[in-house]
């Protein structure tokens, strides 16, 4: 097979009229050859860190929608399904994604669970790293989000670190907001990535001290306007990534956008192109072909260096988008789950109090920290209330795997003025978490969770909507077009309750993730992610 076009070598700065010849999935030759095509070819666009859960699609099917976009590989960790149901989640994450042409390149997930101050559905400890580090399947150690386990020499930390160093794999970070000698110590324990920068300064520090900084644009934490200016002279340790993306999202756009970005800053196209196609497959020792002669013929057709819109995506030789569609087929697999609690009375989520103050968890457009704020709190027949009028709502998180007294706090900025959100996403261990007006609503939405074994949902008086997600409660079982679709109409009833948030959902989500700063929920109570204990709701 033979294909013409304008071939773009990232790697020596060079564009020219070619010829591409590849045999048995490989590229042959590439020769400089005088033809009418306009298009480009250049390497295919690699996503340096993701999580498919948050897709809400098992791996063949975000496979679906991410080729449409010219990405042919991924960096993915596998955490969410880690923390529900251990290493069988990480091993059926890698088996669905190896039935299908993409080239998915799976991490052991580092911290399961994420944190002692909460209840996961599964435990790896450093010989279940060891296991799975053992496993060519596993190109490296997933972000090592326990950075107090690493600068206090904790010692499953290093265990794990060290399986990593010993295997020759990377180890990938994961430390928003370390500065100084902690992020040296941080850095020197042998941990080479960071995805978390939300500064411009931060994201320096850490370059200059030796880390590969990725560039996270995701659903709901986005970063991109805040390092870009970083790349042009760091274009050799810089990297592309969505950590996070929404199935609506996913079907718009991917890597191809934030490319689109860059140029549009006037960034120069390779070394946009580098931190998009090469600096990942090179970091992780990614089987990934990067268009030269003997490489796997991983490659994209573009029509123009500038918005690049995708025409077609080849991965081992095989085209797997071809105008408009793609061609990857949907496959039958065998569902798994773990969602062991029974359903909730209204009475559950009441909670009694005589506090005249209260502490807030204060949710922020576009990120994953947060802020604490102390407010009024709101009381009526003794029962601490959600307060529309303030945008001061009753959270909740609901142990999914044991039946427990839901941990309850309060939250700013959802905008809420009726009925309630809820999800069993609800990172790191995917309890169930909701978001609403009063206790009845609350309680409506968690119940609609249960009884689907895993969902989204969104509840008022008159209408309940839910995306069911039976694969580990954090998947569905559907294809992207159609859960995509489903999603948006969820996301647009949410706001349609009040909701202000861009991202409803994914910041919900992200609000009992208690190793990112500053006060989130967890299962067990309100947390201090900063000084790293529980902290208390009544002042």
């Amino acid at each position: 097979m033979k294909i013409q076009g304008q071939i773009v070598d990232i790697q020596n700065k060079h564009i020219f009229k070619g010829e591409i010849s590849i045999k048995n999935g490989k590229i042959v030759n590439v020769e400089e050859k005088e033809h009418d095509v306009n298009h480009y070819i250049m390497p295919g666009f690699v996503d340096a860190h993701i999580h498919i859960e948050s897709s809400m699609l098992v791996p063949s099917e975000f496979a679906k929608l991410a080729v449409t976009h010219g990405t042919v590989s991924t960096v993915s960790d596998p955490h969410e399904i880690a923390n529900v149901l251990g290493v069988k989640g990480v091993e059926f994450m890698i088996e669905n994604g190896k039935q299908v042409p993409f080239k998915f390149n799976f991490g052991a997930p580092s911290c399961v669970p994420a944190t002692t101050f909460e209840s996961a559905g599964a435990v790896i400890d450093s010989g279940g790293i060891k296991t799975l580090l053992e496993n060519p399947d596993i190109k490296y150690l997933a972000e090592m989000m326990n950075y107090p386990g690493v600068l206090f020499d904790d010692e499953e930390v290093i265990k794990k670190i060290a399986w990593a160093k010993y295997y020759n794999k990377p180890v990938d970070g994961h430390a928003p907001g370390l500065r100084g000698d902690d992020i040296t110590k941080y850095i020197n324990a042998g941990i080479s990535t960071d995805h978390e920068c939300f500064t411009y300064d931060e994201a320096l520090e850490k370059l200059q001290k030796g880390m590969k900084i990725l560039i996270r644009e995701g659903s709901a934490a986005k970063n991109f306007d805040a390092l870009i200016d970083l790349l042009p002279k760091n274009f050799e340790n810089m990297m592309f990534c969505s950590d996070d993306k929404h199935p609506d999202d996913l079907i718009i756009g991917h890597i191809n956008q934030l490319c689109q970005r860059a140029v549009t800053k006037s960034i120069d196209v390779f070394k946009v192109l580098q931190a998009a196609c090469i600096n990942p497959v090179k970091h992780y020792n990614l089987d990934v072909g990067l268009l030269q002669v003997g490489d796997d013929a991983d490659f994209i057709v573009v029509e123009d260096l500038k918005l690049f819109k995708t025409r077609q995506t080849y991965i081992n030789g095989e085209l797997v988008f071809d105008n408009g569609q793609s061609l990857i087929k949907q496959i039958a697999f065998e569902n798994l789950n773990n969602f062991n609690c029974n359903k909730k009375e209204i009475s559950d989520f009441r909670l009694e109090s005589s506090a005249k103050q209260i502490r807030v968890i204060e949710a922020l457009e576009g990120q994953l920290v947060t802020n604490e704020l102390i407010e009024d709190a709101l009381i009526e027949n003794g029962n601490l209330v959600s307060n529309t009028e303030k945008d001061i709502l009753k959270m909740v998180v609901v142990n999914r795997y044991h039946n427990q007294k839901p941990a309850i706090a309060f939250i700013k900025n959802f905008g809420l003025k009726k009925g309630a959100i809820a999800s069993s996403v609800g990172h790191d261990s995917h309890n169930i978490i909701a978001v609403g007006v009063s206790d009845e609503a609350i309680c409506k939405a968690v119940n609609l969770i249960i009884e689907n074994t895993g969902g989204i949902c969104a509840v008022s008086n008159s209408e309940e909507k839910i995306v069911p997600l039976p694969v580990a409660g954090i998947m569905s079982d559907k294809d992207g077009e159609t859960i995509g679709k489903q999603y948006a109409l969820l996301d647009k009833m949410a706001k349609g309750l009040g909701s202000t948030l861009n991202a409803p959902y994914m910041t919900l989500s992200f609000m009992a993730l208690l190793v990112i700063p500053s006060l989130k929920l967890s299962d067990k109570g309100l947390f201090n992610g900063t000084d790293f204990k529980f902290t208390s709701l009544e002042i």
